[in-house]
């Protein structure tokens, strides 16, 4: 019983036996004071993970002028997008806001409610502290540039499917190689695990800088995680002042 509960702790709920004819059954003997063991064949109940689809190649760089124009041509290829189940509960596509030319971007999730209602990324309570966090920074939110793995809210705000991510991911890259930020900031595993490719614990990539096509990629906490759990403010505002080193900033002075 004792391996039984183990195999359901993982998850693993459905056992059969092999079958066993009438001679091997007239064949088996067991002894009284030991216990006969149960049988549990392996099966593929739960599939391997797919590996995360290829980045595209960097695309040339854009003048910084010419940057707005760009970004506009990817939204305008992306249209009234139905490439993904998302669109089919979707009131509005959220693109993306902030400076086509930023020296930082963020990239979160994906929309939540408020961001399907308006149509723009980071704008209900968690946007409220992103905003801050930018303030804390130095900046200004119309100084930066925002965006999401996925462009359409996800049913009951859950993490996007791979299928969901792998289907948008190519337009996030191809709106970050537009904006060519010198420092990336993913917020939250989800964003961090679309943009390196690979899925690791959160932790074990804050802390650090990930050079990462061109940019210096900085891994934090989503700042709906920060909601749920302000302990980890902190946290997050150590990532964010590697974030400012490496863009030479240094914190507002409190007045």
């Amino acid at each position: 019983m004792a391996r039984v509960r183990f195999y359901r702790d993982l998850g693993l709920t459905e056992f059969y036996r092999r079958p066993v004819s009438a001679e091997q059954l007239a064949q088996l003997t067991v002894e009284p004071d030991e216990p006969q063991a149960t049988v549990v064949q392996e099966e593929n109940a739960i599939p391997p993970r797919k590996p995360m689809p290829a980045p595209p190649q960097v695309a040339s760089l854009v003048p910084a002028a010419e940057r707005a124009a760009a970004l506009q041509l990817i939204r305008d290829e992306i249209g009234e997008c139905t490439r993904c189940a998302l669109h089919t509960g979707r009131n509005k596509l959220v693109f993306g806001d902030g400076d086509p030319a930023a020296r930082l971007m963020f990239v979160g999730e994906g929309p939540g409610a408020d961001e399907d209602a308006q149509g723009l990324p980071f704008v209900g309570k968690a946007g409220q502290l992103l905003n801050n966090m930018i303030a804390a920074m130095g900046l200004r939110r119309e100084e930066v540039y925002i965006a999401n793995v996925v462009k359409c809210r996800p049913p009951g705000n859950r993490v996007p499917e791979p299928e969901e991510g792998a289907t948008c991911t190519p337009f996030l890259f191809r709106q970050i190689d537009v904006v060519r930020p010198q420092v990336l900031v993913a917020l939250g595993a989800t964003a961090a695990t679309w943009l390196l490719g690979s899925r690791q614990p959160l932790a074990g990539l804050r802390g650090r800088v990930h050079p990462w096509r061109g940019a210096q990629l900085i891994v934090t906490y989503h700042p709906a995680y920060l909601l749920r759990d302000p302990r980890q403010k902190k946290e997050a505002w150590a990532d964010l002042q590697i974030a400012m080193r490496e863009l030479g900033l240094k914190p507002p002075a409190r007045g």
